[in-house]
């Protein structure tokens, strides 16, 4: 008997001596809100077991936030909005080069940063739109057309502080260089209907009610608009059609929601585990079929709201110039009057 006891207190005190093993884990920050996010994390845990902690938040504060935390930080991959904003983080140093097979083969190199800082997770593009009723496709052509004077007064847009303008103005610049480009802001702000208010959906919404013919905004917004639940945004998203401009030279306009891996990363395979999850088929498809925006991959079925618009030829500009030039962006707008 008593060696019994003895037995069984030497197996505790071997079993208090054996390592605790934590629970597989990745921290998230996300400037995507929850609901665009967290369907697709659920599955990836189900699948890999890896719990993932998410927390989002607006982009340039989670920025901030991980400038502060710096080494100290338990973040481990950043999900966030535009190219512009993903080169400002590896400007800021937070994130890492990652030098994934899987990612460099499946995401085109111009949705991603060249030296593997950054990948694109999902596609976006910002062309015209106009109100079928008062504009006939046949009189657009490409973005340098809008700054004609037969647009005077009719053109709706958001800020000059929104990052999706200083992107397109920025794809611009890299295309037809500085000079250029600002003598077509100057002209394309002298054609605005009204002066900058309000986000993509408002641009919409200010062309249905007759503010105007023209919005520039992300099709994804004009998506969400036509498969929500909300009849007044349904109904003017109905009076508009999609015009994809440059087509006969460099493409339309197109940016990206992407993420990086941290650099000072604790749980850095599991980080890049998810990000690769995140360019799989099932996400991929998922970005169209809930959010209504394209994969950045080749070759993955899209729903039909996006099939309605057309097929397009897209900017094969590498999306990180859309970074490099971004201050040249902001202080050319600042001179053309664009508010």
């Amino acid at each position: 008997m008593k060696l019994d006891k003895l037995v069984l207190a030497a197996l505790s005190l071997s079993m208090l001596a054996q390592p605790v093993l934590a629970a597989e884990e990745v921290n998230l920050y996300s400037a995507r809100k929850e609901a665009l996010i967290k369907p697709l994390l659920d599955r990836f845990t189900a699948n890999t077991g890896v719990k993932v902690n998410l927390v989002t938040g607006k982009a340039d504060a989670l920025l901030k936030r991980l400038q502060s935390e710096g080494r100290n930080t338990p973040a481990d991959l950043f999900i966030t909005t535009d190219a512009g904003r993903l080169h400002r983080a590896r400007v800021a140093g937070v994130l890492q080069s990652i030098d994934s097979a899987s990612l460099n083969a499946v995401v085109p190199a111009q949705y991603r940063d060249p030296a593997g800082y950054w990948f694109g997770l999902s596609l976006r593009a910002r062309p015209i739109m106009y109100v079928k009723s008062r504009v006939k496709a046949s009189e657009l052509a490409s973005y340098e057309d809008l700054a004609n004077a037969k647009w005077k007064g009719r053109i709706c847009i958001r800020s000059s502080s929104n990052i999706y303008n200083q992107s397109l103005v920025a794809s611009m610049i890299a295309a037809r260089g500085e000079q250029k480009t600002e003598q077509w802001a100057k002209s394309f702000v002298a054609n605005l209907a009204r002066p900058p208010k309000g986000g993509d959906r408002d641009q919409i919404k200010a062309a249905a009610a007759g503010q105007c013919d023209i919005a520039i905004a992300n099709t994804y917004y004009l998506g969400q608009m036509l498969t929500g639940k909300k009849a007044d945004q349904k109904a003017a998203a109905e009076k508009v059609a999609v015009f994809w401009p440059n087509q006969a030279d460099r493409g339309t306009h197109v940016n990206i929601s992407g993420a990086g891996v941290i650099r000072n990363a604790k749980n850095r395979d599991n980080a890049v585990k998810l990000l690769e999850f995140l360019v799989g088929d099932e996400s991929q498809a998922w970005y169209g079929d809930v959010n209504n925006e394209y994969p950045v991959r080749f070759g993955i079925s899209i729903k039909q709201t996006l099939k309605n618009w057309g097929e397009f030829k897209s900017d094969s500009l590498n999306l990180s110039h859309l970074g490099e030039y971004n201050s040249a962006a902001v202080r050319l707008m600042d001179r053309a009057g664009w508010k």
